[in-house]
């Protein structure tokens, strides 16, 4: 492992350490180097501006500061160009547009040679996008779940009806490639699972959702599951 990859990743697991820390016996045995390099390396993350901490005796170690960051953002450019695929690749999500900015924030703050590395890397991985909704209907269909607001939506079934519906947002799920708002479909006073491409209008009510849970959709399909971190 490089130095600068190894750097990183001894920085992310002190990270996920949390409050406990970890000992720079334990961190050489993880990365295959002497206790002496672990120091070093501590060393050069420290003047770089990392937060740390030492704790000297028995249940000692080193950790990162709580709510401390790496300043700049520690990613090889193999793991930055990842993220710009998962982005480009979904630009159809919830919160995409979001994302692309966070992104975007992240690219900024990189080191410029990593940041010329990811960028001579992205060349070679390329996106055939699926087409996005409106945005206008997207922005109400995001608003409405973040703020749990009922959504009036214009919507045509698979068998071509199209009817008006007051829907309280319960969660968004993406299966077999489609995106679908699932929610309470006051109209039906039942679950629904609405696809986002069959929306033709969205407008965010005043109205605020009266408390239905995710566990009253049922089960997700076979290879569904929330997004979270690695670290969950």
């Amino acid at each position: 492992m490089k130095r600068a990859e190894r750097l990183h990743a001894l920085s992310e697991m002190l990270r996920r350490s949390g409050t406990r820390g970890v000992t720079a016996e334990r961190l050489a045995r993880e990365f295959d180097v002497s206790a002496r390099t672990v120091k070093r390396d501590l060393a050069s993350l420290a003047q770089s501006g990392a937060a740390l901490w030492s704790r000297p005796g028995p249940g000692g170690g080193y950790g990162l500061v709580t709510g401390s960051s790496l300043p700049p953002v520690s990613l090889s450019p193999a793991q930055a160009v990842a993220l710009l695929a998962a982005v480009s690749a979904a630009p159809d999500a919830p919160y995409s547009d979001l994302a692309t900015a966070g992104m975007q924030k992240i690219l900024d703050v990189l080191d410029p040679a990593t940041r010329t590395r990811t960028q001579e890397l992205a060349q070679r991985v390329w996106v055939d996008a699926p087409p996005t909704p409106p945005r206008a209907i997207r922005s109400a269909l995001e608003q409405a779940m973040s703020e749990q607001r009922v959504v009036r939506i214009r919507y045509t079934a698979n068998g071509g009806a199209t009817t008006t519906r007051d829907v309280e947002p319960v969660l968004f799920a993406s299966t077999s490639g489609k995106w679908y708002l699932i929610g309470w479909c006051r109209t039906r006073d039942a679950m629904r699972w609405f696809a986002v491409s069959r929306i033709e209008r969205a407008t965010v009510t005043g109205a605020s959702c009266s408390g239905h849970a995710v566990a009253e959709v049922g089960e997700p399909p076979m290879n569904a599951k929330p997004v979270h971190g690695t670290g969950e």
